[in-house]
């Protein structure tokens, strides 16, 4: 049983968060998206409801394996893209890496993940200025809380269907649209080191965290009472606690210092209706 259930009957949320990416994509003058597309459930399901937004033929699905990727990631994500039947482009990312470990005498396994994440992001963003696109964030609830992932990296976007969606809410509505089982039953795994999983890296389990985090964001519960109000660990709500707290720098945009009367991201929004 899922850990949170959906806000919304799934056919209603599949409605709304197609038409936000089709009105936000309209709002920003783009007819067009680009999806990097890993093998696994959120870039899975950011696939199927891009497709569902626009045509499938203004959407572009993007492979960028490393050389140690797992085959069954490559061959999941070729199993989503068929579903979506939208265009699709792979590229090797090892080369753009391979020469960043030489160039900064680099063999730590956390700033090389860091990097393959931006140069994914890089060439999403290159195909998004090529075809005239947006590009669509695949980072859910759990991982954006929990600061789970690269800034400028796979944290980047132009527009996010998911970042309002729990990791087992995710999984549910995937299931919903059809994602392949091979998907939606594997352990989540960044696969920037083989035989990593997420659950490994962030001490818990996605449903923990997600019930955690639904108590204490979404129904405004305390930290002190979630432990016994949800029946988990004290020590648990405590790593979630300090891994929200600690990574609220990742869900700010940059800050710039205010000098004058309205500042950019501070008090300042430019009005859509300033039209010229």
């Amino acid at each position: 049983m899922s850990a949170v259930a959906l806000p919304l009957p799934p056919d209603r949320l599949v409605r709304l968060l197609a038409g936000f990416l089709r009105e936000e994509a309209s709002k920003a003058g783009f007819e067009r998206l680009v999806v990097g597309v890993s093998g696994g459930i959120d870039s899975a399901l950011a696939l199927l409801l891009a497709v569902r937004a626009l045509p499938p033929e203004r959407v572009l699905a993007l492979m960028m394996p490393y050389r140690t990727s797992s085959p069954n990631s490559v061959r999941h994500a070729e199993e989503v893209i068929a579903l979506a039947g939208c265009p699709s482009e792979a590229l090797d990312i090892s080369p753009m890496v391979d020469a960043f470990r030489q160039v900064a005498d680099c063999e730590d396994p956390l700033r090389l993940g860091n990097k393959m994440a931006r140069e994914r992001m890089a060439l999403l963003y290159d195909r998004a200025m090529r075809d005239r696109a947006l590009v669509v964030g695949t980072s859910n609830k759990t991982e954006l809380l929990l600061g789970y992932s690269t800034r400028w990296g796979d944290g980047a976007h132009d527009l996010n269907p998911l970042g309002d969606l729990y990791k087992s809410q995710v999984r549910l509505l995937a299931a919903e649209l059809g994602c392949p089982r091979t998907i939606l039953d594997k352990p989540p795994s960044a696969d920037l080191v083989p035989g990593q999983t997420d659950e490994q890296d962030l001490g818990l389990s996605y449903d923990e965290a997600d019930r955690i985090l639904h108590y204490l964001v979404d129904l405004g519960g305390r930290p002190e009472r979630a432990a016994d109000a949800l029946g988990i660990d004290r020590q648990t709500v405590r790593v979630v606690v300090r891994r929200v707290v600690r990574s609220q720098f990742k869900r700010m945009p940059p800050i710039i210092c205010k000098v004058q009367a309205r500042t950019i991201g501070i008090d300042f929004r430019f009005p859509r209706d300033w039209g010229v």
